[in-house]
């Protein structure tokens, strides 16, 4: 660990003993059957206990990583190309504003 590092400590972080499940289905917009629920909030508790005793283990002296293993950007070079025509994809959309730009659905700000 490098000096520049903030050393975390678990007792600053929220408690994570119980999440509920229906929650996180509506941040994921998720329809759950209450089978569902009961289903997937054993699950999520089991993933929360195994999470919960990792956080028993001794990291002295390890440094922290973001992966297992060493990662390399593997992207092309950004480049610029043609691509579709404008007229031929706003033509192509389900809708379109002022003939220039495609119509989406709204997503923020909608009630769930």
């Amino acid at each position: 660990m490098t000096g520049a590092e903030p050393e975390v400590n678990v007792s600053d972080r929220p408690d994570l003993q119980h999440v509920d499940v229906r929650y996180v289905a509506g941040l994921a917009r998720i329809a759950l059957t209450a089978e569902e629920q009961r289903e997937f909030q054993g699950q999520l508790d089991d993933i929360l206990d195994y999470v919960g005793k990792l956080t028993e283990l001794d990291v002295t002296g390890i440094d922290p990583t973001a992966h297992a293993v060493p990662m390399a950007n593997i992207l092309r070079d950004d480049v610029a190309r043609p691509s579709m025509d404008r007229d031929h994809m706003v033509q192509n959309a389900p809708a379109s504003v002022d003939d220039a730009y495609v119509r989406v659905p709204a997503v923020i700000g909608e009630e769930h």
